[in-house]
């Protein structure tokens, strides 16, 4: 047998479950994973919610029930976590698992600090907690070229419009997440609407106002990090299995973690301050070198965060879109198991 490859694993957070996704985790585990499915199922159940097998098997895909935080949350949870077993082991030795921003709370699973039942707990309470916020919401703003090269002196030109904006009476505003190539600023409406007034132009896409979002990763989460600390009680974490790398770049190694700072972290400063997922990534391929990096579902949409973060620091000569792109048809570092072709090179039978 051949040598297994190390891998980083990044679980996906909010906005990947979409039309495409829909049915998708009866489709590609309702078999092999049916028990645990109905776990899932009767923790929706008793706490009066629709489970994830009505969810994910409705009849069309509804912008209005499915992107809802506490809808969006268990079924992408769902469909990371049963990706996450679906990996074939004999092929590849997980060395460090990270996340996107709600994908942390798959982490803790994947990287054993929690069980993956009480993933499923953690994930679809705080789909319920993140809906308790001050008013406001994000904004995504892409900050790269088309060749995914920074544009010169725009990301500074942005935090400083960003920092004015945040002084203003009557304003909040700030960053909420670092995705490489794109940023995420979260505020209250009227922070929200001076940066989009004010906003100087950027490159391939007009500034995105993301439906259904709070202000995620800013103060204004307070009511959402409350009522999960006293929801979700330190005694479901331990110590993780697997290196965990946080949204600060932090690693949370095995023997070397406290489980209640875990808890802390999580349910902390994970809401309250900015998520650097850029910089989980490189601190990550930094640290562990992994042959490639495993992308679990739903869907891909988060691999070109990835490929822009391991641009950021010319990971292995990748220098732009271009560079990945033909390093990925030639040895592909991201396998994205949303995506037929490299899910058949991740999943076992």
């Amino acid at each position: 047998m051949s040598a297994r490859r190390s891998a980083l694993v990044v679980a996906p957070g909010r906005g990947t479950y979409g039309k495409g996704e829909l049915g998708s985790i009866a489709r590609l585990h309702g078999q092999r994973f049916a028990g645990l499915i109905a776990g899932f199922d009767a923790q929706r159940r008793d706490r009066g919610q629709p489970t994830v097998t009505e969810l994910d098997g409705a009849d069309r895909f509804s912008v209005a029930t499915h992107m809802r935080g506490d809808v969006a949350a268990p079924l992408i949870y769902a469909a990371t976590a049963l990706d996450w077993l679906s990996i074939d082991r004999d092929k590849y030795d997980v060395v460090a698992v990270a996340g996107n921003s709600m994908g942390w709370y798959s982490a803790l699973a994947l990287g054993g600090a929690v069980s993956v039942e009480d993933g499923f707990r953690i994930s679809n309470a705080m789909g319920l907690n993140s809906q308790t916020h001050g008013p406001g919401g994000q904004i995504l703003l892409q900050v790269v070229d088309e060749d995914w090269r920074p544009v010169p002196g725009l990301r500074e030109r942005l935090f400083d419009l960003v920092a004015d904006i945040g002084l203003r009476p009557g304003c909040a505003l700030a960053l909420s997440i670092n995705l490489a190539g794109m940023l995420v600023f979260a505020g209250n409406e009227d922070g929200l609407a001076a940066l989009l007034a004010e906003t100087p132009p950027t490159p391939g896409r007009d500034p995105l106002r993301l439906a259904g979002h709070g202000p995620f990763h800013t103060p204004l989460m307070f009511g959402s990090s409350d009522k999960a600390k006293a929801e979700l009680p330190a005694s479901l974490f331990g110590a993780p299995a697997i290196p965990m790398v946080d949204g600060r770049g932090h690693i949370w190694r095995r023997f070397a973690s406290d489980p209640d700072a875990v808890w802390d972290y999580t349910f902390g400063h994970q809401i309250l301050a900015p998520y650097d997922f850029a910089l989980s990534v490189q601190v990550a391929v930094k640290e562990y070198a992994p042959d490639v990096i495993i992308l679990p579902g739903p869907g891909d949409t988060l691999g070109g965060a990835i490929a822009q973060s391991l641009i950021g620091i010319e990971w292995q000569g990748i220098r732009s879109k271009a560079d990945f792109m033909a390093r990925q048809a030639a040895d592909p570092i991201l396998l994205s198991m949303g995506r037929a072709e490299q899910r058949g090179l991740v999943a076992g039978s």
